[in-house]
């Protein structure tokens, strides 16, 4: 059987966006990759996912309604095109290094050693595309000794701090309920790669990006923990005592649960005030930034005995319109119905040429003259054929 295939064309759709005209081809799965080349998409960059035959691991995570086309994998990868190439073959990867050399960029999350292999390293693709932006999403920095390692979100989140941060409380370390290191290491991705193009049009030349989720992670997670760190000799301990509260947390209410945040001097006087405890405005402990530093344990402990003595609502209604901020803890589930979220449109349901009716996330970044949009919704994966004359697939979803 073939299957008659083409390469999508650069261009191929209505322009739009600040992005607009940016070609990219993106040869990553899974997390990391994905996210920061769907905001690319999202803001009109004309994204050619390159898959292998087997597909995105993503797209095999349930829940889905047809094979390979899994939630996750919905919500990672709209605005693309899917192409299917098996670069263990030579027509194939020939057919990956013709659009690579008409791209402005090019994204990995393939380890270095097995492009280098394939001659796909950036010394090698610059030689025929100097313009080129050549972005590797590595787990950690090529330059030390765990540059072969594996990386995968529970690892990162475990060598970053954050998992032992998490679990200070509860005894044993604890992974945030989230991909937060996929995630945070996509937005990083996401930011450098137009970073680069502006510095292109000065210079006229491409380079080479490095983001390693590792090195990302821990910089992310140490901004505040670094504590007395940051100074030589040090000043105190690392962490910082607000967050590693076991009173900071969500409070209970006669009714359920609340966020309830003062922050400034002056809402916490009004705080004080309005819950019936005026004179905690005047205790040394809390009457500044400064004083409240070291006594987190004890004013957040009071703030535990307080809000268990009103329903949510009635905090709301108090807290509210005194500028004090105030929460109740809402449920994914409760997301759904959200009635800020709701008004500004923030999910949408498109009909999707295969999968029916789909509800996704809108772009939540707004530009006043280039805004995004949804323009393709995430694509099926043809199935591989190899053929005599051109051994790919492509597929996109409008």
């Amino acid at each position: 059987m073939r299957i008659s295939s083409k390469v999508p064309e650069y261009g191929s759709s209505e322009p739009y966006g600040p992005l607009a005209g940016v070609k990219v081809v993106d040869l990553t799965s899974v997390g990391m990759g994905p996210y920061a080349t769907q905001i690319l998409g999202d803001m009109g960059a004309d994204v050619i996912k390159i898959e292998a035959p087997e597909g995105d691991v993503f797209r095999h995570a349930e829940p889905f309604r047809s094979e390979g086309m899994g939630a996750i994998f919905m919500n990672l990868n709209r605005n693309k095109y899917s192409l299917t190439l098996d670069l263990k073959n030579a027509d194939d990867l020939a057919h990956l290094n013709a659009l690579i050399e008409q791209a402005d960029v090019f994204v990995s999350n393939v380890r270095p050693r097995a492009l280098r292999r394939v001659g796909l390293d950036y010394e090698t693709l610059a030689k025929s595309n100097e313009r080129l932006i050549y972005c590797a999403a590595v787990g950690f920095g090529q330059d030390g000794p765990y540059a072969e390692r594996p990386a995968f979100d529970d690892i990162i989140q475990a060598m970053s701090g954050i998992a032992d941060l998490q679990g200070r409380n509860t005894g044993e370390p604890a992974y945030v309920s989230t991909i937060m290191a996929d995630k945070v290491a996509g937005l990083t991705l996401a930011y450098t790669i137009p970073m680069a193009l502006y510095e292109r049009e000065k210079s006229g030349r491409g380079q080479a990006i490095e983001v390693p989720m590792f090195e990302t992670l821990v910089s992310f997670c140490m901004i505040e923990h670094m504590g007395g760190e940051v100074f030589d000799p040090p000043l105190g301990p690392m962490g910082y005592g607000r967050v590693l509260s076991p009173y900071r947390k969500p409070y209970r209410t006669r009714d359920g649960f609340a966020s309830v945040v003062p922050y400034t001097d002056a809402q916490w006087q009004r705080f004080f005030a309005l819950s019936g405890h005026p004179e905690l405005a005047a205790d040394a402990r809390f009457t500044s930034a400064r004083a409240r530093s070291t006594n987190f344990d004890a004013l957040y402990r009071f703030l535990s005995d307080i809000v268990l003595l009103r329903t949510t609502d009635e905090w709301i209604k108090l807290l509210g319109p005194a500028d004090i901020p105030v929460a109740a803890v809402i449920s994914p589930e409760e997301l759904l119905e959200d009635e800020h979220l709701n008004q500004t449109g923030f999910f949408v349901k498109r009909e999707h040429p295969t999968e029916g009716m789909v509800r996704l996330m809108n772009i939540p970044t707004k530009f006043s003259r280039t805004p995004g949009r949804i323009a393709k919704l995430p694509p099926r994966q043809a199935a591989y054929c190899q053929t005599a004359d051109r051994p790919i697939v492509q597929s996109e979803s409008d």
